[in-house]
């Protein structure tokens, strides 16, 4: 029983998109078809049947034709948007996101939005109208299609600079061709009815002529047979309709493993151009198959193909069951050169194809001449002298056997002892070599062990039929243990190379550094190949226009234009470097994205290989490099093809290694600037503030006393020298915190590690504070007994110093401050509370960042922001840990707490 045909999986689920909105495109060959009038047209039939319609926008252009289309649909206001002193008016996304029509109408796909908005396309609006559940209904012309940009410009003599990509019209749910003759439309561009007389005149003469008109409706007409293709191709995949249909050619080429695939897909390509029809590539994977179809795959693609895999045992089965999913018409194929038994017996695959594939029509491409082939990979790793002695002396061993049990078992039993030396020489050299050992097993057998012995006759039936049985059964021993002892070693192989891939991958993430990685890649491309390896980056201005100005590598020309240029960045060995005729093949490789020097087609006298590096960015797929193969009579070179499918896993995983490295070092270079801009505007405002007061104060006192000191009272005189000593020694303070920053910043402080009491410190640092706050007093709690950290006493001082002073200059005049130093288990603390306004909770993650100063705080006493900050890292240089509390009480108060190891 044959299992009926199901719905293809991936078109089910393409189909069971939820969610997001439907997309219907009106388009056409050139301005002035009707695209909009049709639109409206169609939009006012919904609204006539009920269905919530709304104008997202409507370009117009005076046309009074336009503007009566649109009749009782009601619009959508527009947004205005200023720009270089005027208002730009525009579509209002937000506003329609809050409307949520069922259907919305919006005009000119690949218009340009004003700059200030949220998307710079507006296609990229309708993406967004798609994802909140919104239907979309827009108009289009096929100029303004990406992939045909450059085909228009050579047709037209104009480049199109507003472009929509390709995937837009693909994953558009319906497309509806609005078309009319060429002659037509321009009587309408002469009657008016398209511009005005005076650009009428000129589009006449430049984008508006004939044969162009009639070139870009035919590639409206190609785009939407296409469209229409796929279309039905999708719903007889959903449906489970076995194809193929004679609605549109198909062809599907079949990417066999050797040599050929060159010469099948070329002429699979010439016929696919001829039939200007979709060409599709398959390579079918069959259980101890031979042959890499890496090559082909890559030909495939850059031939334009659409290249899939797929695994089968029965190759014909799967060749027509993808033929008819896919609704192909044309089946091309190279003709191979199959095994003799397989073409005596009519069980080739060209045979079985013509037999079974009557609906499609077959194309059969000769191979290419013996002497072109590229000789094949050795299939096992003996050489040939031995593994012809391998079968007398595996048959000779089981004789011994034999000889050795001959009286204790039948005679009849001996035909198993040789089955087993014909199934060793299946599994190790093959089929031949098996059938040569079952010949001779069964020889030994007869002459030895049958009677009568010692001749080659047979005497009884029973001998006749176990000799038969003997036979049949090696035949099927030979072939199958065979085909699983190749399996066997293509598994092997491809778990090796899994294994090397899966080493190489740990290698490259391993790097920290740029430069390790780079040299990892060289070195990694080196053993990979078995020949001499380097990796050339690019250093022009579109690598200084990902960075930045200020971003871009120290060695990066500044202001270079023109092609990019390679630069070598590593090489293993360290000697292996292009000359000049090699660098001028790398240039054209990095400017066109394609191989070239040794062994491709250009400049393929040049001692080196260079192949690209590609990987995916914003902007889409991009060059970031190329890796330089030298090959030689040491190396593999280019034409093992285990090398092959490591080299193009290697060009895979190097891309998004040096990719990946690229953004983390621009990420980090951006994160220092923000801190370094972070860092100078507060350190201005800081000096703009902290210093400027001390140095006005003094500057007063000190102009005071120059001009009236004579006159003054000698209280008042001695109240004006107070305040210059009090803001000086202010200002040394700021200093010192500012020197201090400086050298924890660059890591310039040492700690000195020796025991410390941290009772004995404490209260020095209190009766300090206390001689600093006249009038303030502060409680210092030590207990006794307590270990003595190995700490840096002057380190250490700093620290209490500063955070008594931020609790004493936040506590009021009239608060009180503890001090207390305690036991924690492992840990000896120091922790220093007040009773102030406290911190919000909000700004406590930041209390040790320089520079910030709480909004609470900041209204009692002023200060640089920088005490907390040096507190952090001189708690951190001596290995302990600082930490804010707030409120502790009431409310209110605050406590900073440094432990260290006890």
């Amino acid at each position: 029983m044959t299992e009926p045909p199901r719905p293809d999986p991936d078109a089910l689920l393409a189909l069971a998109a939820e969610g997001r909105g439907r997309l219907k495109v009106f388009l056409g060959a050139a301005p002035g078809v009707g695209k909009t009038v049709q639109m409206l047209a169609e939009g006012r039939r919904l609204l006539a049947a009920g269905t919530d319609v709304l104008v997202g926008l409507v370009e117009t252009h005076g046309r009074a034709e336009t503007e009566a289309a649109i009749g009782p649909l009601p619009v959508l206001p527009r947004r205005a948007v200023p720009y270089r002193g005027q208002a730009l008016a525009e579509f209002d996304l937000d506003a329609a996101l809050a409307r949520r029509p069922a259907v919305l109408l919006l005009d000119e796909l690949a218009h340009s939005n004003a700059p200030g908005s949220r998307h710079p396309k507006r296609w990229q609006d309708v993406e967004e109208l798609r994802d909140a559940g919104i239907e979309v209904w827009t108009t289009m012309n096929v100029q303004h299609l990406e992939g045909l940009s450059d085909t228009v410009a050579r047709v037209t003599g104009i480049r199109v600079a507003e472009t929509v990509p390709d995937r837009v019209l693909r994953e558009a749910d319906a497309v509806a061709l609005v078309d009319i003759p060429p002659a037509e439309l321009l009587e309408r561009l002469r009657q008016g009815r398209i511009y005005r007389p005076d650009q009428a005149e000129r589009a006449l003469r430049g984008f508006f002529r004939e044969g162009s008109l009639a070139a870009l409706r035919e590639m409206a007409l190609r785009r939407t047979a296409e469209r229409v293709d796929a279309d039905v191709t999708g719903w007889m995949r959903r449906n489970a309709v076995a194809g193929p249909w004679p609605v549109g050619d198909r062809v599907l080429v079949l990417i066999p493993g050797g040599a050929e695939a060159e010469a099948v897909l070329h002429h699979a390509r010439r016929i696919a151009d001829a039939l200007r029809a979709p060409l599709l590539a398959l390579h079918v994977e069959r259980p101890g198959g031979t042959g890499d179809p890496a090559p082909g795959l890559r030909l495939a693609e850059d031939l334009g193909a659409e290249a899939e895999v797929v695994a089968a045992a029965d190759l014909p089965a799967a060749v027509l069951a993808h033929a008819r999913a896919r609704n192909v018409s044309h089946i091309v194929l190279g003709r191979g050169r199959p095994a003799r038994w397989r073409r005596l017996l009519g069980r080739t695959l060209i045979g079985a194809l013509a037999r079974r594939a009557a609906d499609f029509t077959l194309h059969v491409v000769a191979g290419p001449p013996p002497a072109t082939r590229r000789p094949a990979a050795p299939r096992r790793a003996l050489p040939g002298w031995l593994g012809l002695a391998a079968v007398p002396a595996l048959v000779a061993a089981a004789t011994l056997v034999c000889l050795g049990l001959d009286g204790t078992v039948p005679d009849a039993s001996f035909g198993m002892v040789y089955l087993v030396a014909v199934v060793a020489l299946a599994a190790w050299l093959g089929p031949a070599h098996a059938a040569a050992g079952a010949a001779l097993s069964f020889a030994a057998w007869n002459f030895l062990f049958l009677p009568p012995r010692y001749t080659l006759v047979i005497a009884s039936a029973q001998d006749v039929l176990g000799a038969v049985v003997f036979g049949v059964v090696a035949a099927l021993l030979s072939g199958t243990t065979g085909r699983l002892g190749r399996s066997v070693r293509a598994a092997a192989a491809r778990l090796a190379a899994l294994r090397r891939l899966s080493a190489l991958a740990r290698r490259l993430n391993a790097q920290s550094s740029m430069p390790e990685l780079q040299g990892a890649i060289a070195e990694a491309a080196r053993q990979a190949a078995g020949c001499p390896a380097c990796l050339l980056l690019p250093l022009d201005a579109a690598l200084q226009s990902v960075f930045g100005a200020d971003l871009a590598p120290p060695d990066a020309p500044p202001g270079a234009s023109g092609p990019p240029e390679p630069v070598l960045r590593a090489a293993s060995p360290a000697d292996a470097v292009p000359d000049e005729a090699a660098m001028a093949a790398a240039r054209w490789a990095l400017a066109n994205g394609r191989e070239a020097g040794r062994g491709t087609a250009t400049l393929p006298a040049t001692p080196w290989r260079f192949l690209p590096l590609r990987a995916a960015r914003e902007e889409g797929e991009a060059v970031i490099g190329l890796l330089g193969l030298l090959p030689g009579q040491a190396g593999r070179g280019m034409d093992d093809p285990e090398a092959d499918r490591t080299l193009d896993a290697l060009l895979d995983q190097a891309a998004v290694a040096l990719e990946r490295a690229r953004l983390a070092e621009l990420g980090a270079r951006r994160r220092a600037r923000g801190e370094a801009e972070a860092l100078r505007t507060a350190l201005l405002t800081s000096l703009g503030h902290d210093l400027r007061t001390p140095l006005t104060a003094i500057r007063g006192a000190a102009e005071t006393l120059r001009t009236v000191g004579a006159a003054l009272p000698e209280a008042t005189r001695a109240d004006l020298l107070a305040t210059v000593e009090e803001e000086a020694t202010r200002l040394a303070r700021w200093m010192t915190a500012i020197i201090d920053m400086v050298r924890l910043e660059s890591g310039e402080l040492q700690a000195r590690r020796e025991p410390v009491d941290p009772a004995g410190a404490l209260r020095e640092a209190a009766a300090r504070a206390g001689h600093a706050y006249p009038g303030r007093a502060v409680r210092v709690a030590a207990p006794p007994g307590l270990p003595a950290p190995m700490l840096d006493p002057v380190l250490l001082d700093r620290v209490l110093e500063n955070l008594l002073d931020n609790a004493l200059k936040y506590s009021g005049p009239s608060g009180t401050v503890l001090a207390e130093a305690r036991r924690e288990g492992a840990w000896v603390s120091f922790s220093v509370e007040d009773d102030g306004p406290g911190i919000p909770p909000a700004a406590l993650p930041q209390v040790f960042a320089p520079f910030f100063r709480a909004a609470r705080a900041d209204r009692v006493a002023a200060g640089s922001g920088l005490g907390l900050a040096i507190c952090r890292g001189l708690v951190t240089a001596m290995g302990g840990t600082i930490a804010a509390e707030s409120p502790v009480r009431d409310g209110h108060g605050t406590r900073v707490t440094a432990r260290f190891p006890a």
